[in-house]
């Protein structure tokens, strides 16, 4: 069995009112994670994300690089990045 991780993740750049959000958690449930997602207050995009590693580096790249077609990512960063027991989650949602 592959190895459990969860890391949280911050987006920066137009990362809001571009669909961010929605591509965010259909990557995610494409690539069977789980977590969550939600705009800030600050303009950028925050959540969290879970699932076996190479499924969460897949994700990390995609956040890195891809986004929706209209974003335009700048930075991400990434913190609490840890291997974890079992699955906190049981699916990838949007927070409001």
């Amino acid at each position: 069995m592959s190895r459990l991780a969860s890391v949280d993740y911050e987006v920066f750049g137009h990362v809001q009112g571009v669909f961010f959000r929605k591509y965010t958690q259909k990557e995610g449930s494409r690539l069977q994670l789980v977590g969550w997602v939600r705009n800030t207050n600050w303009d950028t995009v925050e959540g969290q994300i879970q699932g076996p590693k190479e499924a969460v580096e897949n994700m990390k790249n995609w956040l890195r690089t891809t986004g929706s077609p209209m974003s335009r990512i700048d930075k991400v960063n990434f913190t609490n990045e840890k291997e974890i027991p079992a699955l906190e989650f049981d699916s990838f949602t949007t927070r409001y």
